[in-house]
């Protein structure tokens, strides 16, 4: 299990506080490891030592694991050295950051290296994740500290600067100048973001775009490109987004190659502007790339040099600033952009990755969440047993486009599910989930309504939208656009079981707000009733018998195991071994009402009717009869014993109760709802203003809690 009872209390009440403190913003991010920069440096330049983070030491253990481990030969002559003593007079950016300044080394995380590549083109953007003032000449101490985005929160993660080498040469990533480690120092703080540089090895370039900008990437392949894909692209770089194309070389061994065109296959491109101009009487949409070569163009129509240009006027060329300049930058007509290249990646920005107001930014919610094996993993709609238990978020749509497709009212918003830590966990054996989402839309007579959406619900319901497929991605992205009104999403991996941290994030044009779906806490009847013990039974009757042949008016929980086993067994012709001790010392604190830590008749008759009460929503749900029940189905069981809870209890419930088989015994599910039941009447009791907050001192919640 991920997270221990107390444990997994502990960390989400930290992290909400975090949040309410501000924590994890732009201006505000977390201390990775807990280390504050300043402080730390401080602490050096006092002392006149150099930093040496012994979080991240200088050894194997921050290389790798299986590659890069103890027992690899490409470890053994590496040594980890201060840029002082590889070059004369290191600096940390030498004539400002470019391109040039990346250069790879041996690991194959270049997805990593052309995010940074990508970075550089942006200055704003690249000072945050590099802050600046950093230098090996004002102030040296050996230590370094570089901010990313992390699953929702922005992170300072503190380095020192020993790096790998062999030979006196950098081992990994490199600048073309030898005097500048920028770069490499970079590299190193994202490695230790994730545990060691071999977790870096393979991914995706928007990965590393996001975690530089935290915003969220959209993939459109040009031979299924919407019809509305200009007006998307032209948005995009209002709102600030990143932008890059490629085209696809299906042979390995021509990457990067020229073609008659001036393009270059498998390469990376950023597109920089979306215009249009008139020619003659005719509107003709452009697209402007640039290379980052520097160097290397298009030459087709609307090229630096092409005919196009001489059938527009003057004021048409200034406005689109055209250039006739081998600077790798030029202009081609959309229609050309759609058959040449492949992809289009569209990196947008949060409305707090820029703090330019002319810039019209996305609005966003983000939220956490955990798919539990036996309680929230309930797979994808193809497992409708337990689809429904998956955690599910209200999307409220409250605001439509400005400029409508189609004069049709809708809103559009991107959806981003995020699987959390995997590739962190990689030494531990983690592989990424295939994950996916559908979206389901609310009845108006349901509009307001909280509650969870249960399994009826989605057998009688078909999605109105939900992502084009479930794939094995750090993230899930898609576009959707949809009217007005309430919607419920639904994240999932495809297989139920899977163990799992996410965030979903949705991003809009307007207003809108998604929140996940939590039931209200609550108990229709904690408190119990000493009238419902109703006529006397052949049970009731067997227990007064007990009671007459025992000298004692009380019993122990010793003695009410061996009662309620023989009744049990007898009457209620149900597949079980009976009630284990520790269940019926929970009976005992459940009933005790005077506090003897035993139970008398009249306690053990309205005993024995609640649990009979209890097995008959068992046998309901046993309709096997097994003697268990599905843990999924445990929500359904407690809901129809009067208690409603939220997914958080639902999750440590399963934790605690739950086998391997993810199945709950008839012994275990009383226990619970015992439990349950006794833990709402003992904070009634002490909520006497019905607030909903209690206040314990320290003895008071351990007398309540030991003796639950």
């Amino acid at each position: 299990m991920p997270y221990t009872q107390s444990g997994f209390f502990c960390d989400r009440l930290i992290r909400e506080r975090e949040r309410k403190d501000g924590e994890g913003s732009v201006n505000k991010p977390l201390r990775f490891s807990g280390q504050d920069f300043n402080i730390l440096k401080q602490e050096c330049l006092q002392k006149k030592t150099l930093f040496e983070d012994e979080t991240f030491p200088a050894t194997v253990e921050s290389l790798g694991y299986k590659e890069l481990g103890h027992k690899s030969n490409k470890v053994k002559n590496i040594v980890w050295k201060r840029p002082k003593e590889i070059c004369e007079n290191p600096q940390f950016i030498v004539g400002g950051a470019s391109r040039t300044d990346i250069c790879q080394g041996d690991l194959g995380d270049c997805w990593l290296l052309a995010a940074i590549a990508s970075l550089t083109l942006n200055e704003k953007l690249l000072y945050r994740v590099v802050p600046q003032e950093q230098s090996y000449s004002d102030n040296y101490a050996g230590i370094f500290h570089f901010q990313f985005w992390r699953y929702g929160d922005w992170v300072d993660v503190v380095v020192d600067d020993r790096i790998p080498t062999i030979n006196n040469q950098l081992v990994f990533t490199k600048s073309a100048e030898r005097n500048e480690f920028w770069s490499a120092l970079l590299e190193k703080a994202y490695a230790k973001l994730h545990g060691s540089y071999e977790a870096l090895k393979g991914g995706n370039t928007t990965e590393a775009m996001e975690d530089f900008t935290g915003g969220v990437t959209e993939f459109f392949e040009m031979k299924e490109a919407p019809k509305d894909l200009y007006k998307i692209m032209k948005k995009a770089l209002e709102r600030g987004s990143l932008m890059g194309c490629s085209i696809d070389s299906l042979v390995p061994a021509r990457f990067e190659t020229r073609i008659v065109t001036g393009l270059v296959k498998g390469h990376a491109y950023s597109v920089t502007a979306v215009d249009e101009c008139k020619q003659n009487v005719q509107k003709v949409c452009l697209v402007r790339l640039r290379n980052p070569w520097g160097q290397v163009e298009w030459n087709g129509p609307w090229s630096d040099n092409s005919k196009e240009w001489s059938t527009i006027s003057k004021e048409e060329k200034e406005k689109l600033h055209h250039q006739n300049a081998e600077d790798g930058e030029f202009w081609m007509a959309f229609d050309d952009f759609k058959k040449n290249y492949t992809r289009l990646e569209i990196c947008n920005l949060t409305p707090d990755a820029l703090d330019d107001d002319k810039l019209h930014k996305w609005t966003v919610s983000v939220n956490e969440g955990r798919w539990v094996r036996g309680c929230s993993a309930g797979g994808c709609r193809n497992y409708p047993d337990t689809f429904w238990t998956n955690p599910q978020y209200r999307l409220r749509l409250l605001e439509e486009d400005d400029d409508p497709e189609d004069n049709e009212v809708t809103c559009t918003f991107v959806v981003s599910l995020m699987q959390k830590n995997r590739r962190k966990d990689r030494k531990l054996g983690a592989n990424l989930f295939t994950i996916g989402f559908a979206i389901y839309e609310v009845p108006k007579e349901m509009h307001g309504n909280k509650q969870h959406m249960q399994k009826e619900f989605f057998l009688l319901n078909t999605s109105k939208a939900r992502s084009k497929a479930y794939i094995n991605l750090r993230e899930v992205t898609q576009r959707f656009r949809l009217s007005p009104g309430e919607y419920v999403i639904v994240p999932s991996t495809y297989e139920p079981h899977q163990e799992g941290e996410f965030i979903l994030r949705v991003f809009s044009e307007k207003r809108n707000t998604s929140e996940e779906i939590e039931n209200r806490i609550e108990a229709d009847h904690p408190v119990p009733d000493p009238a419902s013990a109703g006529e006397e039974t052949d049970e009731d009757q067997q227990f007064r018998t007990i009671f007459h042949q025992r000298d004692e008016k009380e019993i122990s929980a010793n003695e009410l195991r061996n009662v309620l086993n023989r009744v049990v067994v007898e009457y209620s012709e149900m597949n079980t071994e009976g009630f284990s001790l520790e269940t019926c010392r929970s009976m005992i604190a459940f009933m005790d009402m005077d506090g003897t830590g035993r139970l008398n008749l009249q306690e053990l008759r309205l005993l024995w009717n609640k649990i009979k009460q209890w097995q008959g929503i068992f046998k309901h749900y046993d309709t096997e009869q097994t003697g268990s029940i599905s843990s999924y189905e445990m929500r359904n069981a407690i809901n129809d014993a009067g208690f409603r809870l939220n997914n958080q209890l639902y999750d440590i419930i399963t934790m605690h109760y739950a086998n391997e088989s993810m199945n709950i015994d008839f012994d275990s599910f009383i226990s619970c709802i015992v439990r349950l039941e006794g833990m709402f009447r003992a904070f009634q009791a002490f909520d006497q203003d019905g607030h909903g907050t209690i206040r314990l001192s320290i003895l008071e919640w351990l007398q309540l809690t030991l003796y639950a």
